[in-house]
């Protein structure tokens, strides 16, 4: 059972990957074990880069954003999406309402 009482943790977008704005995220861990997370994640408007060892599952709960891969072209998520970020994704995530997500992140793959 997933009791959502962890403490949030807010953060901004470390100044290295940074591309536009100044967002903030706020990370609450609901669950851990085995390499195993979840939780909910907010951010604030702004895109920042990224690259994924991890897998995670996404589900967008409010807001809309944007995953830009290398190379490729935007995918717009908005609430009600589902989505699967998989070992090896790199590229942009780009917030473009404030945005709630739950997620599922499995470490090593």
């Amino acid at each position: 059972m997933i009791a959502g009482s962890a403490p949030p943790v807010v953060e901004p977008i470390e100044s290295d990957r940074l591309i536009e704005g100044e967002p903030t995220t706020e990370v609450i861990n609901d669950y851990e074990a085995d390499g195993t997370y979840v939780g909910e994640w907010m951010a604030t408007p702004g895109a920042w880069k990224v690259r994924y060892d991890e897998w995670e599952f996404c589900h967008i709960l409010s807001g809309v954003c944007e995953l830009i891969p290398e190379g490729g072209e935007a995918r717009r998520f908005v609430k009600g999406d589902s989505f699967v970020i998989e070992p090896g994704f790199s590229g942009v995530w780009r917030v473009l309402e404030t945005m709630r997500k739950r997620y599922v992140i499995r470490l090593g793959g």
